[in-house]
């Protein structure tokens, strides 16, 4: 380290100036070593702190996806088939504050089929949400056409069979009673599974056929007959016009005829 002169700069009696250095060169000094107890303190601080910031840092995911397959099973418990389902891990650079308490619900829109999304809530005070892939297979022995079928026509027996199928949607039938003299809106080909929206029920009343009308009331009965203007099944409104003219709405019923209110 360096420091200033200190002699003051007056002149000798000859008028001469001495030669005064700018500076003095002074010693270093070292700096005392640490002492050795204050870094074992500190470094015992160090590990006892280290587990518990540790611990309070974030949830644990299996807990996570425990909770989501526990939701899965509850959800598909009563449905009929086999159901298998897998849970995608969860990003490891995801941190989420630990949580007591975790519920897993399914989001609005989704099915617990094929590829979906489960999400899981934080229900403590300042919660989070997160939304876990899943993939549920259901296999079902459901009912299939054994051979292409024409739009309009009426099934019977042996028009289709059982296969079991892995489901990608919500549909099909397990019951023949639901199949057997069910009307095809479109034609289909062999092996396609039967669905509520491929069939109908028959029409009791078709377009253009002459019909009875009946109007029951407290005490009375009067029929009539009039023309259908429109195809309906049991229990379908139908207009019909009467010999006057005049347009008649009623209801179609499994005899064939139509029913008036009074």
């Amino acid at each position: 380290m360096l420091a200033p002169y200190a002699s003051p700069p007056y002149p000798d009696k000859q008028g001469n100036y001495p030669l005064i250095p700018a500076y003095q060169t002074l010693p270093l000094t070292r700096q005392p070593p640490h002492n050795a107890a204050m870094r074992k303190f500190l470094l015992t601080c160090c590990l006892l702190l280290a587990p518990a910031l540790s611990v309070a840092a974030s949830q644990d995911h299996a807990l996570v996806r425990q909770a989501v397959s526990t939701f899965v099973q509850q959800q598909t418990a009563a449905m009929s088939g086999k159901v298998d389902f897998s849970i995608d891990p969860i990003d490891p650079r995801i941190a989420l504050a630990e949580c007591p308490k975790l519920i897993a619900f399914l989001p609005s829109g989704s099915q617990l089929l094929g590829r979906t999304m489960i999400g899981v809530r934080c229900a403590s005070k300042g919660g989070w949400s997160i939304f876990v892939p899943v993939r549920v297979r259901i296999s079902q022995e459901l009912f299939v056409s054994a051979r292409q079928l024409p739009r309009d026509h009426q099934i019977q027996e042996g028009d289709f069979s059982r296969q079991t199928i892995e489901l990608t949607q919500a549909a099909g039938f397990t019951d023949p009673n639901q199949i057997i003299g069910k009307v095809l809106r479109y034609s289909i080909t062999a092996g396609q599974v039967l669905r509520a929206d491929m069939l109908r029920q028959p029409f009791q009343v078709t377009q253009g056929q002459l019909v009875q009308l009946r109007v029951q009331g407290n005490g009375y009965a009067i029929s009539s007959e009039g023309t259908a203007m429109n195809n309906a099944s049991e229990g379908q409104s139908v207009k019909v016009r009467v010999g006057s003219g005049r347009v008649i709405s009623g209801t179609a019923r499994d005899d064939g005829t139509v029913e008036v209110k009074p």
